[in-house]
């Protein structure tokens, strides 16, 4: 050790890191890192002013939040030695090694000590340090490229890397070549996966209709939970289940898988034919105004849209419908669709029925209103618009965006019950079992005959 060195005190931080990726399974844990480095540091003495601990990989620059602290302690006079078990616990990467080798060059950072080296602020150390940090990122580097090729070599000889789909599962062989393994179908889950390709193109049901169907009739997830709806829909779109796969994805890079595939590929085709959004927009990216402002007032539990696109000669024709969500394992739900188009027709015959004392506006809508009033009278018009005329007005000729935000307006709470819209006063759920209204009842609003 140098003359320079040795006058000054150090002050040690041990720092202990251990990543939880793959390459790192066989890194000594952290508190056997801490146990060994404190045993060192007992014996020789060594003042060592705080532990430092994270689980994370050191490839990526600028990862570690612990790491990064450490640096900026010992800039800041905290710190001027650093005792961790080897170099690579320090650094993967050329960015966070050249900040150490800074902080070294600056007098900072005056000692590494590691496990079986100690490295000085001179530069034959500090070379030996830069060789070593070096070497463990070319380690990386191989390891990254090695990876790629086994998961290219798997996929052209018809292995997906990764866990398969619901529907399959991994079969292990201790007899094979370690990570060599074979795909085979989990048969409860593949007669499910079947039986919705099947409920679209064979009985003409909607993602959501095949998706109540199939976990009524006990469809789960792998770990026994409910699946959800866009889980549905990503099956749909799974290639994997009439036997090809991109790898990786949105690659461009096709391969015929050598698992047994649960579909056709025309039965494939046709479903997303059949689930293709309405003129050709992102496939299931579809916007439902009205689904959070009603409540079902036959359970309590949601209602949210569905969109139905039927095709026709002349072109696809979209329905919306509007329905309860039976969240919560209210599967015996059996109330109704609405149409929007009925849903709309309702909601502008309801506010007709209104008072003012029944809305609850916000100051965007207050100022909206303000500036038409001003716009008419420099128009000639002395007709005041009321807030009540503003609102039938968004209802019959606004947009979907601005009809929801309108909606939220009224006091009390929107339910669907029994197929028809009913305003009811204070959130509460109308528990009406009579016969659905005809046709006459529909528009009238419930705020002042329904009570709870």
């Amino acid at each position: 050790m140098s003359e320079h060195i040795s006058e000054i005190p150090l002050k040690y931080c041990l720092y202990a890191r251990k990543s939880t990726e793959s390459d790192e399974k066989q890194t000594m844990s952290i508190e056997a890192q801490i146990r060994e480095m404190l045993e060192i540091a007992q014996k020789e003495k060594l003042e060592v002013v705080e532990i430092r601990q994270e689980s994370k990989s050191a490839k990526a620059v600028g990862n570690r939040p612990v790491y990064n602290q450490l640096l900026a302690d010992i800039e800041s006079g905290l710190f001027n030695g650093i005792i961790t078990w080897a170099p690579d616990r320090l650094s993967r990467n050329a960015g966070d090694l050249g900040k150490i080798v800074d902080l070294m060059d600056a007098e900072h950072l005056q000692e590494i000590r590691t496990h079986g080296q100690t490295f000085h602020n001179n530069p034959n150390e500090k070379f030996l340090l830069m060789i070593l940090c070096s070497q463990a990122k070319l380690e990386n580097d191989n390891r990254g490229k090695n990876i790629k090729r086994g998961m290219r070599a798997a996929c052209e000889r018809g292995r997906k890397p990764g866990l398969p789909p619901l529907g399959y599962q991994i079969k292990r062989d201790p007899s094979r070549i370690r990570g060599e393994c074979k795909i085979i179908l989990d048969d409860d889950k593949a007669k499910h996966i079947q039986r919705l390709f099947h409920l679209i193109t064979d009985e003409d049901k909607s993602g959501r209709e095949a998706w109540e169907i199939t976990y009524n009739e006990g469809f789960r997830t792998r770990s026994g939970k409910k699946l959800t709806l866009s889980m549905i829909y990503r099956i749909f779109k799974d290639t994997f289940y009439y036997g090809e796969f991109e790898y990786p994805r949105e690659s461009g890079n096709w391969y015929k898988g050598n698992h047994k595939p649960l579909i056709t590929k025309e039965q494939f085709l046709e479903v997303r034919k059949r689930l293709a959004t309405y003129e050709k927009s992102k496939w299931g990216a579809k916007t439902f105004y009205f689904s959070r402002l009603l409540k079902c007032g036959n359970c309590g539990s949601g209602v949210c849209g569905e969109e139905h696109v039927r095709q026709r000669k002349a072109g696809p024709k979209r329905y919306v419908y509007y329905k309860c969500t039976k969240w919560g394992g209210k599967q015996s739900c059996k109330e109704l669709y609405i149409n929007e188009k009925n849903l709309i027709d309702t909601l502008v015959n309801m506010v007709h029925e209104l008072k003012e004392t029944d809305l609850k506006l916000d100051s965007k809508i207050k100022r909206q209103i303000t500036l038409l009033n001003e716009m008419n009278n420099q128009s000639g018009i002395k007709r005041k618009l009321t807030p009540l005329d503003y609102i039938r007005q968004v209802l019959t000729n606004g947009n979907g965006r601005e009809k929801s935000r309108i909606l939220r307006c009224l006091k009390g709470q929107l339910y669907l019950q029994n197929g028809v819209v009913y305003l009811a006063e204070n959130d509460d759920i109308v528990k009406n079992t009579d016969a659905r209204p005809n046709k006459g009842e529909e528009s009238r609003t419930a705020t002042n005959q329904i009570k709870a």
